[in-house]
Order: structure tokens, then C-alpha cells, then sequence
């Protein structure tokens, strides 16, 4: 059965919430149950543990405008500064506390000053970060990471995702999106929407005249 809320319509800033919360709940499941050595793991974000991303997603949950104002006044308009802070703040003594934190903000719809969307876009991209060095894949449901490129494709904002794809033609392989015009890059949905955020990793399962250029311009975000 699909899920209401996949087959909503996407004008509706609000309608991203029931997504969220279900990659949150999805997230948490995949990671019940590891060792304590498996949270040290790398992650896809250059100098952080899978745990400490799982803390970067708890504190973006837990963060609505005036605390983000607050702490980026705090830590003087330093942002790479306040995300390390908020995150030290919500990262638990353990990995079982850091997990604990998470489970309760999964029904949250607590942000910073960013629309509803691009917070799916963070659940869905740092759960990749998190996933993919553990080994872990994630079906997600088409009309979900199709949405999410169409966030992209069209937005600079947390991250340079528009600007990555300029002068290129994105073809999903795997459903209907599609975005730009130049050199094809061509492939799974989701490693289109990875590789737009900047993950490198996922541009080997794409192909095409202009995957080459879309690969020299991902690095760790």
C-alpha cells in the first residue's frame, strides 16, 4: 500500500513533514542495535562519526529561529562553529544516549529558518552520510528522493547544490526527473540528489558526457 503521504502534493511546505518523520523513524531502525565501535565509523561528512551526524540531525531538530539567532550571534556569525556546538550539545554521553536523542525528535517539527523541505533534504542526505560507510541501503520510495532533487536543482540554500549542476543535463534512470541542459549525468535518482550535495562517493553510479565534470565538483559538505 503507498503511503498518504508519499502521493501528496508537493506545493504544500507542511506536506514534507509525515516524509521527514518517517526517514527519521527509518534512520533510527537501521541504526538499533550496533556496536559501539560500529558509531565510530566515518561518515560521509569529512571529520565526523556517524554518531556525531546522527547528533548534527537531532540538533537541526531541536533548533527552532530563535535559538538558531542566539547561537549564531553567540558564536559571532561563525556557522561551522555553532553546527559543532549545537552538535556537542545533543551528541549523550553514549551511543545508546545519542540514538535515545534522536528517537525523540522524530515526530519534531522544530527547525531553523529553513523551509520544511530542505530539512528532508538533510534527513535524507546526512542519513546517506550515516548509511552508506555502515553498509546500509535504504529503498526509498521514488516520489520521496524526486521531490528532493526538485529541492536541489533549483537551490543553493545549506548547501551549493544549483550551482554544482550548472551547464549540465540530470537524467533520472529511475524515475521522472529530470533538470538542465549540457552534458548528460544520468543515473539513479538518489545519487543524482547525492552527488548535487556534494558526495563524491555516489558519482560512481553515474554515467554519461558530463558525469566526470559533476564528480571534479562534489567534495565533503
Amino acid at each position: 500500500m503507498t503511503d498518504p503521504a508519499v502521493t501528496a502534493p508537493r506545493g504544500r511546505s507542511a506536506d514534507a513533514w509525515p516524509l521527514i518523520r518517517a526517514e527519521r523513524a527509518a534512520l533510527a531502525a537501521d541504526l538499533a542495535d550496533m556496536t559501539d565501535e560500529r558509531w565510530e565509523t566515518p561518515s560521509l561528512c569529512a571529520g565526523l562519526t556517524v554518531r556525531e551526524v546522527l547528533a548534527h540531525l537531532t540538533a537541526g531538530a531541536s533548533l527552532n529561529a530563535v535559538r538558531w539567532m542566539a547561537g549564531v550571534i553567540r558564536c559571532r556569525f561563525d556557522f561551522d562553529k555553532q553546527v559543532a556546538m549545537r552538535l556537542a550539545e545533543q551528541l549523550g554521553s553514549t551511543p545508546a544516549e545519542t540514538l535515545e536523542r534522536f528517537r525523540r525528535v522524530v515526530p519534531s517539527t522544530t527547525k531553523p529558518p529553513l523551509p520544511a523541505i530542505a530539512m528532508l533534504g538533510e534527513t535524507i542526505v546526512h542519513g546517506e552520510d550515516i548509511r552508506r560507510p555502515l553498509g546500509i541501503r535504504r529503498d526509498y520510495p521514488i516520489e520521496v528522493v524526486t521531490r528532493l532533487a526538485e529541492y536541489y536543482q533549483g537551490s543553493d540554500l545549506v548547501v551549493v547544490a544549483k550551482g554544482r549542476i550548472e551547464g549540465l543535463k540530470l537524467v533520472a534512470e529511475d524515475g521522472p526527473f529530470t533538470t538542465g541542459s549540457g552534458p548528460v549525468v544520468s543515473g539513479p535518482t538518489l545519487a543524482l540528489v547525492m552527488a548535487m550535495t556534494g558526495r563524491a562517493t555516489y558519482c560512481g553510479e553515474l554515467e554519461g558526457d558530463g558525469a566526470e565534470l559533476l564528480r571534479s565538483r562534489c567534495g565533503a559538505e
